[in-house]
């Protein structure tokens, strides 16, 4: 049985839609909850794969979190071991930091759904490959890095140059949540900090008719996306997915 090491930073951003599939097709998930647990210290050679999800903090917090820190090295072990790594927002931007790339706020914060534009060698990657042109995701962060030396340039909005990257064959950051369902869209907004911003930014009847436009094409892409991103661990259980 693969065992996956998974960063949470706030009991309101789970896996989401990738917990099932990673389920079904054999894992056995630890979630690392740094919430919950600050001063938590992993072995990340008892893991076959690592993936770091977003939260409300910023990597230049590390003075308030300090675990950031702790996270930072553990995904470097994570590279140096050559497992699947998947950063999501904050984990995006923690695993850009452990390549030595800079974190810093955007020009804008990016709150709902926008558009997202596959760079040219996105058609060669196993997982953007299935981005067909422009596609809405959805989006909440404030900040934004620049593009890790070695990496490769996958995705951009309007507002945000760098939104994916791959470094090697087994490392992405993903800044957008292709793991967020309707169901985790409404828990988000539920949140009272949360629910805060958004209002400051866009307001709560627009991301709830956008979700509704937009989240049933976002889903079928999470699936084929997520898809290879599980075919990374080399391994073939009896589970498959319908075909495109």
């Amino acid at each position: 049985m693969r065992k996956l090491l998974v960063f949470q930073h706030a009991p309101s951003e789970p896996l989401g839609v990738l917990d099932p599939m990673l389920r079904r097709w054999g894992f056995r998930i630890r979630y690392a909850n740094f919430a919950r647990d600050p001063g938590l210290q992993l072995d990340l050679s008892r893991y076959n794969g690592l993936v770091v999800l977003g939260g409300p903090m910023n990597v230049d917090q590390a003075g308030q979190y300090p675990h950031l820190l702790t996270e930072i090295a553990a995904i470097r072990e994570a590279l140096r071991l050559d497992v699947p790594v998947l950063g999501i927002c904050l984990g995006a931007q923690l695993l850009a930091a452990a390549l030595g790339a800079r974190v810093r706020p955007n020009k804008v914060r990016e709150i709902g759904w926008y558009q997202l534009q596959p760079a040219p060698q996105a058609r060669e990657d196993r997982l953007l490959r299935h981005f067909d042109g422009s596609q809405h995701v959805f989006q909440w962060h404030a900040y934004t890095f620049d593009m890790p030396p070695g990496a490769v340039h996958l995705a951009s909005s309007a507002s945000c140059e760098h939104q994916a990257f791959r470094f090697g064959e087994r490392a992405y950051g993903l800044q957008f949540h292709l793991e967020a369902d309707e169901a985790l869209i409404q828990r988000w907004l539920a949140v009272p900090a949360y629910r805060a911003e958004l209002e400051a930014e866009t307001g709560m009847d627009r991301i709830l008719h956008d979700t509704h436009g937009h989240v049933a094409p976002a889903l079928k892409l999470s699936e084929r996306v997520f898809h290879e991103f599980i075919e990374l661990f080399e391994w073939r259980p009896t589970v498959r997915f319908a075909s495109r």
